[in-house]
């Protein structure tokens, strides 16, 4: 929380720097911050000329460290202007005189202030401290190596800002050089607490100063006594973000419920033409069931698909929920503007043709009408999208009606067909699929806020490119998460990382850096492509919660199992380390040249009795929080005897109130094929062929639990 005092030191300053036309602060500025802010400095003066920098060096008393201070040298190291470790009047005179050489050189017209004459910290590890303002997220804090270690590990993590102090000692542990914090080697561990104190700070103070755009403190110097930033620079904005419109989440939900739930439906531009869109929606909107009334559109039609067509939706009786159009582009605006006047709340946008094509203005125009109107658009660019439990499917592409508890969401039309197919061929239940597009209006937070809220929906997964307004989105996971799994592919994670920036904090903001440690932060499941998506959302709602950490795999062949534990580890799950009475239970039912412990191997020939009786004992022990099963194709336990055991065992402790995740790799011949659909269709998620994928379902269930609070919590790394 700000104090009026210290809120008047730095708004004095930052008005007087902006009043000179400067962006960045010189380093004294930058002292003033820190002090204002308790941001732990080393002692510093300034001297203007070399018998100032002599007097300053003596009152320190010891070696001192002498930079540059000037408006126009942003990164003083590269100017030649830092020298550490300057004792004695003759070195210090010397030292001053060739850090303003150097300077001129570098820039001939850059205004030199003087000399900053700083104490010498002592030894430490070299950590960096800042945070930046993300076109997306906003103001985010970063934390990681510092010096030059930074931009060769660009080992660095991030949270959106402000942070409490527990978050601020997460990102401690967040990063992949974190055990040289704890000490390596004989070094002391360092004083964890003044890091993530610096942290916050920085973080208050940017949450605090919009106009602030980047921190960096680079090094903090960081001993088992402290966190000292031997320097901080603080760079201003270029100009105030714009403000993106808002919904409050009763709004959102209003809208939401008649687009989902509509009791009517206008198709704008229905067709009888086959092949034409307008004909495909409303074929699609008869053909999957919808019970509501339907009203094709069409100024130049009496009756389409054997229905009565209005010539406008203004001549439509009664009220309207959604507006579906089909028409194109340019004829959209207009035809908007009869929707407001009908006081239609949703207008659904199938037609290309917008900023996706290079027509921002088009699609701008779209925007206003319906922010003047009270119109929420879905759209443009976009497939439709289904409702399944309602039996809404608003779309030209093939109809899909099987229920169930996921909701799938796409940017791109294309991956929509992936989705839709993927949906078809594994017989995963929906509750709905929905196009995003351009995302001029709804997008990803308002779809949140309604399927987290919806009975029908277990489960979100969610492709995106981008984000419009990542506070939002993270608001809306953070509601979400604790009560059902929200996944997302984001794509581009391989873009070109940061553009030029004024901090190393800045240039280590990219994107992906970003978007990976604030979905994390938000509870989100980030899956690592396309069919992990789709994959996780089919098999998360299949998988019980489990009740703890310790994973146990039984194997009948040992390569699997190896294989398994390594996909264990991958995913950073336990493998149990199995207690001696439980070692010896397994031990009665694995032959001589099998291996109890953790794998469990009972080897390939053994019959369908082992299995049953080692995946008995492996639910029945509440020790053991989650099964891994590894099976192997043979004559003696054949795929489908091997999944009706399975199932049979799982269904009867789950009727004794005993619910474990147990996930199934099968190896083997096709028939594993069909043995995997019957343990999914009964809540074993089973794959054939790949020893990775069901222990990363696995994964990611265990990622929601914490994430959800129900297996301790926090921020997963």
């Amino acid at each position: 929380m700000v104090t009026q005092d210290r809120a008047l030191r730095v708004r004095t300053l930052l008005d007087g720097v902006r009043a000179e036309g400067r962006a960045a602060l010189t380093a004294p500025e930058g002292k003033v911050i820190a002090d204002a802010y308790g941001i732990a400095v080393p002692g510093e003066e300034l001297a203007r000329d070399a018998d100032e920098a002599v007097a300053c060096a003596a009152r320190f008393g010891g070696p001192v460290v002498m930079k540059i201070v000037s408006p126009d040298i942003l990164h003083k190291t590269d100017a030649g202007g830092v020298v550490v470790g300057v004792e004695g009047a003759g070195d210090v005179r010397a030292a001053f005189h060739k850090i303003v050489e150097n300077a001129r050189e570098y820039d001939h017209q850059a205004r030199i202030e003087g000399i900053q004459v700083q104490e010498l910290l002592p030894q430490g590890q070299e950590v960096i401290v800042g945070a930046v303002t993300d076109p997306t997220f906003g103001k985010v804090v970063a934390f990681g190596l510092g010096g030059v270690l930074v931009e060769v590990l660009r080992d660095v993590t991030f949270r959106l800002a402000p942070v409490d102090a527990d978050e601020a000692l997460s990102m401690l542990d967040s990063i992949r050089s974190a055990q040289i914090l704890r000490g390596v080697r004989g070094a002391r561990p360092v004083d964890r607490r003044a890091i993530a104190d610096q942290i916050l700070r920085v973080s208050e103070l940017v949450a605090d100063f919009p106009e602030i755009a980047e921190v960096d403190l680079n090094p903090v110097i960081v001993t088992a006594e402290g966190a000292v930033a031997a320097d901080i620079r603080v760079i201003l904005a270029e100009r105030a973000p714009t403000e993106r419109r808002t919904h409050t989440r009763e709004e959102i939900l209003s809208s939401m419920r008649r687009l989902m739930r509509p009791s009517s439906i206008a198709v704008i531009g229905a067709s009888n033409e086959q092949g034409k869109i307008g004909n495909s929606v409303l074929r699609n909107l008869i053909d999957g069931g919808f019970p509501g009334e339907i009203h094709p559109v069409n100024p130049k039609a009496d009756d389409i698909l054997g229905r009565k067509a209005y010539p406008s939706v203004t001549d439509i009786p009664g009220e309207v929920d959604v507006a579906v159009f089909a028409v194109p582009a340019p004829s959209v605006a207009p035809l908007l503007e009869e929707v407001g006047r009908k006081n239609i709340p949703n207008a659904v946008l199938i037609p290309s043709g917008f900023a996706e094509s290079g027509e921002p203005e088009l699609q701008d125009e779209i925007v206003a009408i319906g922010e003047r109107l009270g119109i929420r658009l879905l759209g443009p660019n976009i497939y439709g999208y289904y409702s399944t439990w309602h039996h809404v499917c608003a779309t030209f592409c093939t109809p899909y009606d099987v229920k169930g508890g996921v909701a799938l969401t796409s940017q791109s039309g294309g991956i929509g067909m992936a989705v839709l197919g993927f949906a078809r061929t594994t017989k995963t239940g929906v509750s709905a699929i929905v196009g995003l597009g351009n995302k001029a209006d709804l997008d990803e937070d308002d779809l949140l806020t309604w399927f987290g809220e919806d009975p029908h929906t277990q489960c979100i997964a969610m492709h995106l490119e981008d984000l419009k307004d990542g506070r939002a989105f993270v608001e809306a996971a953070r509601a979400t998460v604790p009560k059902k799994p929200v996944v997302v592919l984001k794509a581009g994670r391989t873009a070109a990382g940061a553009k030029a920036a004024g901090s190393h904090t800045g240039a280590l903001a990219g994107d992906d850096a970003v978007y990976d440690d604030i979905l994390k932060q938000a509870g989100v499941i980030r899956a690592p492509g396309l069919n992990e998506m789709l994959e996780y959302a089919r098999a998360l709602p299949v998988l019980p919660t489990p009740q703890g950490d310790n994973v146990v795999i039984i194997t009948g062949a040992g390569g699997s199992g190896v294989l398994l534990s390594d996909a264990v580890t991958d995913n950073g799950l336990s493998l149990m380390e199995i207690p001696p009475d439980l070692d010896t239970s397994f031990r009665r039912f694995i032959p001589p040249f099998g291996s109890a412990g953790n794998p469990v191997d009972i080897t390939g020939g053994e019959p369908p009795s082992t299995y049953e009786a080692t995946i008995r004992l492996g639910l029945a022990d509440p020790r053991v929080h989650a099964l891994v099963l590894g099976y192997w194709h043979t004559i003696v336990t054949p795929p489908l005897v091997f999944a009706e055991l399975t199932a049979r065992v799982v269904a009867e402790f789950r009727e004794r109130g005993i619910e474990k995740p147990v996930v199934a790799s099968l190896a083997g011949d096709v028939e594993v094929e069909e043995a995997c659909q019957y343990l999914y269709e009964r809540g074993v998620v089973a794959y054939p062929y790949t020893t990775e994928k069901p222990v990363a379902v696995l994964g990611a269930k265990y990622r929601w639990a914490r994430a959800a609070g129900l297996l301790g919590g926090g921020f997963m790394t």
